[in-house]
């Protein structure tokens, strides 16, 4: 590579000690490709990608970036960058093909090799057990939404552990349930697609549950200096307005994405104004005794995903409080703010708001940065390099963010940088792309950007 044609963005030395973890993350389903082999089996994902109108361009993660097959030279590539820590997911099809019974050998063979290759080249593996890869066959049989799933799940993890707890210290259960939760069964824009809003809140408390349980197994069977935790999407949810209707929508908007998880992951209890609102309309989380001790099973780091925050109002554009089926209306504002190629407004002071408000509701929690960026519309130059400015001040400004939060006690232990390379972005197929390092999809080949080589001598200036 290169050096850096971007130095003039440099980092505070001082606000990450040498003890910080430098990371870059992906996720099986958006990498891996290899869907049929090995005997993987398909995911709500296969299923949902061959819905016509689902996916942009009709794409699919039957290839994606060939990670199962160019793992070695990816590895090479994760090294070149500097980074310390490595977070990728493990695809559930692939390990227990049929979301229950025994382990698919060949399968988790792969990520004992992808373990081993990592620490050959002295990067720590961080695993995601779950990254919205279920089982076709369990969702057929009722997906998050049932009950059971929480155990099928529990029972999974258990397989992974096994296998790679003796060279795997960091465990992390769920990425981003309220995607699954939200997107996938109440919103339908993500697999499995369903539109049923009490089947999103029968989720969230199942794929808590399943944290839980699954945390609780690991627990018991961990040695000294395994840590678990499990990565939660969050924003920021303010007012537009100083009136009554729009701080009860940022209220609403911040119990739905933030504190329905984590106050029952961490005080033991599900806020009792979401209770209400949701008793209100005749919904209630599926709660039976025991469930909120399991799920508050205590865990060592959060993983905290961020992207942007948001401004809420609790009225229609036509200024009614109510939706078309009586319920108080939430609607996010567009913020005056330069924006990414997914439409997201780049707002890094916000990070900072929501660093700072988990220190204070949340206390005693290590967070890492398990996940931050940006999708630009890259235009490589012949030989594939991209000189991506706009990434690569997206990531000094969030890195800023992040050293502005330590400096106020945040304890944050990690940034990992979204994503390693561009790869299958869900519901926008390959049009979107959020990779440091350019993938040409016709031809796999793999070219760090402008963005990487910054983030790469930074990473090195800051150890110096």
């Amino acid at each position: 590579m290169t050096s850096n044609p971007a130095p003039g963005l440099l980092l505070p030395t001082a606000d990450f000690p040498p003890s910080f973890k430098w990371g870059v993350a992906t996720s099986s389903y958006q990498i891996e490709g290899a869907a049929a082999e090995d005997g993987r089996t398909p995911s709500i994902w296969d299923t949902f990608c061959r819905v016509p109108g689902a996916v942009v361009g009709a794409d699919n993660g039957d290839v994606a970036c060939d990670h199962y097959h160019r793992m070695p030279q990816d590895v090479a590539l994760i090294k070149s960058l500097g980074v310390d820590t490595y977070r990728f997911s493990v695809a559930w099809p692939r390990v227990q093909p049929h979301g229950r019974g025994p382990v698919n050998p060949a399968g988790l063979a792969f990520y004992d090799r992808l373990t081993d290759e990592l620490l050959a080249a002295g990067i720590d593996p961080w695993v995601t057990l779950y990254h919205w890869d279920l089982p076709q066959e369990l969702e057929d049989a009722g997906g998050w939404p049932n009950r059971d799933t929480a155990y099928r799940f529990a029972d999974y993890s258990m397989l992974v552990f096994d296998k790679l707890s003796d060279r795997v210290t960091n465990w992390t259960t769920l990425n981003e349930p309220w995607c699954s939760a939200w997107l996938g069964y109440n919103v339908g824009v993500h697999a499995p697609g369903r539109k049923d809003f009490d089947a999103a809140i029968a989720a969230v408390h199942h794929l808590l549950l399943g944290h839980g349980l699954a945390t609780q197994r690991m627990k018991a069977a961990a040695s000294p200096g395994h840590t678990f935790g499990i990565t939660l999407n969050m924003g920021t949810a303010d007012p537009a307005t100083d009136t009554e209707a729009d701080r009860d929508a940022a209220r609403r908007a911040d119990g739905m994405g933030l504190r329905i998880y984590l106050d029952p992951l961490r005080k033991g209890a599900y806020p009792q104004d979401m209770v209400d609102d949701l008793t209100a309309r005749g919904s209630a989380f599926p709660v039976q005794d025991g469930d909120l001790d399991i799920i508050s099973t205590p865990f060592e780091v959060l993983g905290v995903n961020f992207y942007f925050g948001q401004d809420f109002s609790g009225t229609d554009e036509a200024g009614n409080p109510l939706d078309e089926d009586g319920h108080p209306v939430v609607r996010a504002i567009p913020l005056d703010r330069p924006r990414t190629a997914m439409d997201w407004p780049i707002t890094p002071e916000r990070f900072t708001q929501l660093l700072v408000r988990l220190h204070r509701d949340y206390p005693g929690l290590p967070l890492v940065i398990t996940e931050n960026g940006a999708a630009f519309d890259d235009q490589p130059t012949p030989d594939g390099f991209v000189a991506d400015d706009n990434r690569t001040s997206y990531l000094a400004e969030h890195i800023a963010a992040v050293a502005a939060a330590r400096d106020q006690g945040a304890d944050i232990r990690g940034y990992f940088a979204w994503s390693l390379m561009d790869n299958f972005e869900w519901a926008e197929g390959y049009a979107k792309r959020f990779g440091i390092v350019h993938v040409d999809y016709q031809t796999q080949k793999r070219t760090p950007k402008q963005s990487a080589l910054w983030f790469r001598d930074n990473i090195a200036r800051l150890r110096s």
